[in-house]
C-alpha cells in the first residue's frame, strides 16, 4: 500500500481540478487533513479555486485561521471573493483582518460589487501599458506582471487617467519587431463591459465575440479589471441549472448533498403551489359533474386533451424563456413569435384534434362527442402556444425571471382551461349534454 507522501506526491502531479475532485470525495474530515497538507506543499489555493465555493468555503471553516487567511491571500482576488461570499460574515471579517492592509482593501472592493455583476466577476489584476511604450518594452512589463497578472490574453492600453484606449494581443506584441510602438498594433474600438453590468449579459458577450478575456470600465471608462472566459464558463452553467430547475419547480438552492430536512424544506412550497393549481383543475371538473355521469368518455378526454394542451404550451415556454436567456427575443420579435405560435397552434391543434376526434369515434361510435373533444384539442393547443409566449414575456416585463414561474402558471391555467374546454365544446354540440 502507498504511504502518504507518495499518494501525495502522485496528487500533487495532478491537475488542481483533479485535486479539486478528490477533495470532493472524501469526507469533511479526510478532506481538511488533506487541505492542510496541500496548503504546506503550496498547492491549497489552486485546488479551491477549482471547487464549488460553497463547498470549498465549507472545507476553510475548518481550519486553522492563520492557515486559511494564508491560502486565500494565494488565490486569484475573483475566486477569493466567491469563496468569503459563501462564508458567516464574523469568518470573512476575521479572515480579512489576518491579511496585509492591501489585500484586505482589494477584496472588501471587490465584495461590494453584487456576485451578478461584472462587478462580482472581474479580477483586478490586469497588465496595463502606456502606448508609448516599445513592443519589448510591453513584453518586459509582461514578464514582470507573469506571477501577479494570473491567466493573461491581452495587453490593455491606458492613458494617465487610467483610461482604456484599446487592446493589444499577445501575439501581436510577440511577433512585431522590438521597437516597434504599441500604437500601430493597439485596437482601438475594443469591446468593454461595465462593471455594474448583468452578468448574463457579460456571458453573452462573450458568446457572440468568442473572447478570452473582456476589460471591465466604471462609468468614467476607467480600467478596473477584467473578466476571463473561465469565470464566464461558471455563470453559463448556474443560469442554465437555474433555468431547468426553475422549469421543474425545483428550488436551485438544492442538490444531491442536500440533507432530507433541507430538501423537504425547499421542496415543500412548490408542491403546495401544485397542489393549489391541482385543486383549481379540479374545481373546474366539478362545476360539470352532471356532463361526465351523462358520458363518460368526457373523463377521459378531458385528460387528454388537458396533458396535451400542457405539453405544448411547456415547448412553447421553454423556447420563449431559452430565446431570454440568449438575448434573442425583443418587442419585435416577441410579436413575430406570438403569430408563429399561434399558426403552429392551429396545425398542431387541427392534427391532434383530429386524431382524437376519430379515435373517440371508433371506440364509442359518438361522432358529435368526438368533433366536440378533437375541436377542443385544437382550441387547448392554441391556446396553451399563445400562454406559452405571454407567460414569459409578461414575467420579464414585471422584472422576474420567466424561467421562475412559467411551468407552474402553465400548469394551473392549462389543465384548468383544457378542462372546461372540454365540457363547454362538449355541451354545445352534443344535445345530451346541454
Amino acid at each position: 500500500m502507498k504511504d502518504e507522501r507518495t499518494a501525495l506526491r502522485e496528487l500533487l502531479a495532478r491537475d488542481p481540478a483533479d485535486i479539486a475532485d478528490t477533495l470532493e470525495s472524501l469526507s469533511e474530515k479526510q478532506a481538511t487533513e488533506l487541505l492542510h497538507r496541500l496548503y504546506l506543499a503550496g498547492a491549497a489555493a489552486d485546488a479551491l479555486a477549482e471547487m464549488d465555493p460553497e463547498e470549498s468555503a465549507g472545507l476553510v471553516r475548518k481550519l486553522d485561521r492563520h492557515v486559511a487567511s494564508a491560502i486565500l491571500a494565494r488565490m486569484d482576488p475573483d475566486d477569493a471573493v466567491d469563496l468569503l461570499e459563501e462564508l458567516p460574515g464574523d469568518v470573512r471579517q476575521e479572515l480579512l483582518s489576518r491579511l496585509n492592509s492591501r489585500e484586505a482593501q482589494l477584496l472588501t472592493e471587490l465584495l461590494a460589487y453584487p456576485p451578478d455583476t461584472a462587478g462580482g466577476l472581474m479580477t483586478p489584476d490586469v497588465v496595463a501599458v502606456s502606448l508609448s511604450m516599445t513592443a519589448q518594452e510591453a513584453i518586459d512589463v509582461l514578464r514582470d506582471r507573469q506571477e501577479t497578472a494570473g491567466t493573461v490574453y491581452y495587453a490593455y492600453a491606458v492613458d494617465d487617467a487610467n483610461h482604456l484606449q484599446g487592446v493589444l494581443s499577445l501575439r501581436d506584441i510577440a511577433l512585431a519587431r522590438p521597437e516597434r510602438s504599441l500604437g500601430d498594433l493597439v485596437i482601438r474600438d475594443a469591446v468593454s463591459v461595465r462593471v455594474d453590468q448583468d452578468a448574463e449579459d457579460v456571458a453573452r458577450l462573450f458568446d457572440k465575440y468568442g473572447f478570452f478575456a473582456l476589460p471591465v470600465l466604471d462609468s468614467d471608462g476607467r480600467l478596473l479589471g477584467v473578466i476571463t472566459v473561465d469565470d464566464v464558463i461558471d455563470v453559463i452553467r448556474d443560469e442554465a441549472t437555474e433555468d431547468m430547475y426553475y422549469l421543474a419547480s425545483v428550488p436551485n438552492a438544492e442538490g444531491v448533498d442536500t440533507s432530507w430536512w433541507d430538501s423537504l424544506r425547499l421542496r415543500l412550497p412548490w408542491l403546495y403551489l401544485r397542489l393549489l393549481a391541482g385543486v383549481l383543475a379540479a374545481t373546474v371538473v366539478g362545476l360539470f359533474e352532471r356532463s361526465i355521469v351523462k358520458a363518460a368518455a368526457l373523463a377521459v378526454a378531458m385528460g387528454v386533451v388537458a396533458g396535451q394542451g400542457g405539453a405544448s404550451g411547456m415547448q412553447t415556454a421553454t423556447i420563449v424563456t431559452r430565446g431570454m436567456a440568449l438575448g434573442e427575443i425583443d418587442r419585435t420579435r416577441g410579436g413575430r413569435l406570438l403569430v408563429k405560435e399561434i399558426l403552429l397552434g392551429i396545425a398542431n391543434g387541427i392534427l391532434l384534434g383530429g386524431t382524437v376526434a376519430i379515435l373517440l369515434y371508433v371506440w364509442k361510435r359518438q361522432a358529435l362527442l368526438g368533433v366536440a373533444v378533437g375541436v377542443a384539442m385544437l382550441l387547448n393547443v392554441l391556446l396553451a402556444g399563445i400562454i406559452g409566449v405571454l407567460i414569459p414575456l409578461a414575467l420579464r416585463a414585471l422584472g422576474r425571471d420567466p424561467a421562475a414561474s412559467s411551468g407552474l402558471l402553465l400548469t394551473a391555467v392549462g389543465d384548468a382551461v383544457g378542462f372546461a374546454l372540454v365540457f363547454l365544446v362538449a355541451g354545445l354540440l352534443v344535445p345530451g349534454l346541454r
